[in-house]
């Protein structure tokens, strides 16, 4: 099942995604079991909204063996997170925004992002496998002068736009069986097996609730193999077999384009 947020008449509703249409929903699939179909639009020409607005953005760096041995990192001996803020989400279609002022590489990063449908605290390996609600891909944007100017990553990755995600959740699918994939202007840029990580979202899921409980609608963004430079005028696509696509022009601040 496919399940996304929508912008209908100015206002965030529930959608479940078909071929063609969307089924609009009375209520969230995270948060109830019965709910209504209120109506129905074409799936065409849908506004779309991040798929879920996270109580806790949970993000994963340095997870990918390739990734860690191309930057001269260590491996990790266990599972650690760090933190993402929700403004810098945007979805499906809308612009990636670089600010007039960042310098330097501007870079894309394409992850597999897992959605929490449980709360969690002190979970076991199935516990955590069990409390997944569904898949949706994510883009990490990063402004590496900021990054390494600064001495967190309150802008350089918390941007406004710096992290798109979706089109939707995907709830039926083995997610660490895909093939990742970056695509720039139409040009693959990148491609990796998803589920080649150090570790998976459920090991970083029981290291989290030993200290942390995870609530419905967190999520988990689980890092990239490789990065990819973007200009304003490019159009970003990360594709992750067996969830979807999720594409977005980047444009320069000030301008529409």
């Amino acid at each position: 099942m496919r399940y996304a947020r929508i912008s209908v008449g100015g206002r965030a509703v529930w959608g479940r995604v078909g071929e063609r249409d969307i089924e609009l929903l009375s209520g969230s699939p995270l948060e109830e079991n019965d709910f209504d179909v209120i109506g129905t639009v074409p799936r065409e020409g849908a506004h779309w909204l991040p798929p879920v607005v996270p109580p806790v953005f949970y993000a994963v760096g340095m997870n990918y063996p390739r990734h860690i041995t191309h930057a001269g990192a260590p491996m990790p001996e266990r599972p650690e997170v760090g933190y993402r803020a929700n403004n810098a989400l945007t979805g499906h279609g809308t612009p990636i925004v670089r600010p007039a002022e960042v310098t330097g590489r501007f870079e894309a990063e394409p992850e597999l992002v897992a959605v929490i449908g449980r709360t969690l605290r002190h979970a076991t390996h199935d516990e955590a496998r069990r409390a997944v609600f569904g898949w949706t891909v994510g883009n990490d944007i990063s402004a590496r002068t900021w990054q390494h100017q600064d001495r967190s990553f309150w802008r350089s990755k918390n941007s406004d736009t710096f992290k798109p995600m979706g089109p939707w959740i995907e709830t039926d699918v083995d997610a660490l069986a895909q093939t990742t994939t970056l695509s720039v202007n139409g040009v693959t840029r990148a491609e990796f097996a998803t589920g080649d990580m150090v570790f998976d979202p459920f090991d970083h899921m029981v290291e989290i609730t030993k200290h942390i409980t995870m609530h419905p609608g967190d999520v988990l963004w689980m890092g990239a193999e490789s990065v990819c430079p973007l200009e304003p005028g490019d159009t970003v696509e990360v594709d992750i077999s067996g969830i979807g696509t999720l594409s977005n022009p980047v444009h320069l601040e000030g301008n529409d384009s």
